[in-house]
């Protein structure tokens, strides 16, 4: 599970020592993690989901400022449809349902939740949205927010959005790995009926 020396990652200069540290520290979790998740979507779904880790290939001067893994229906990529993710930022871990990187029916799906807005409602009280998987700002779900974020990926061809959760590095839960993975499963498990509207 995550721990101090996973956020402590991000201090190290360099794209090749940093990326080094992310293989040792942090996609090693993935890996422990990543598989029970994909089992859990599977059986919710009733069809097969797949572990995807960042690479960063295409990175070649500066180190990632974060990194994630992905868990979608999409064997050999996940970016053309909604998915679903967990990574780290410096200052916390995110637990995402994303659409990101302009999928391929970003609009249709964009409609459908805005035609859906209460199903937003049995969210837990403290999710987050984040409008761009590149920069660590988060807004909370408000419906303010929610309505002016997925307007915005209707009308705006670069738009993202991704929902849920975070656990901040600070965060007692991380002295507990078992209650750390069950509040991610949890926040997984809250936004099932999103992800089913959107396939």
């Amino acid at each position: 599970m995550f721990n101090e020396s996973s956020f402590d990652v991000f201090t190290i200069d360099g794209l090749d020592d940093r990326m080094s540290a992310i293989r040792s520290e942090i996609q090693p979790i993935f890996t422990t993690i990543g598989p029970p998740i994909c089992e859990k979507l599977s059986q919710n779904f009733n069809r097969p989901f797949y572990l995807h880790i960042a690479q960063h290939r295409r990175r070649t001067v500066h180190p990632p400022e974060n990194t994630w893994a992905a868990m979608s229906e999409g064997k050999r990529g996940y970016k053309m449809n909604a998915h679903f993710q967990i990574g780290i930022w410096p200052e916390y871990i995110f637990i995402w349902l994303s659409i990101i990187d302009q999928p391929k029916n970003q609009k249709e799906m964009a409609e459908i939740l805005l035609q859906n807005l209460t199903i937003f409602d049995s969210l837990p009280k403290d999710s987050m949205i984040s409008l761009d998987h590149t920069k660590p700002e988060l807004l909370p779900l408000t419906p303010e927010n929610l309505k002016s974020a997925l307007i915005r990926l209707n009308t705006v061809k670069k738009a993202e959005f991704q929902i849920g959760r975070v656990i901040k590095k600070e965060s007692s839960l991380w002295h507990n790995p078992a209650k750390a993975m069950q509040y991610i499963e949890e926040t997984y498990t809250h936004l099932f009926p999103i992800y089913d509207l959107l396939t």
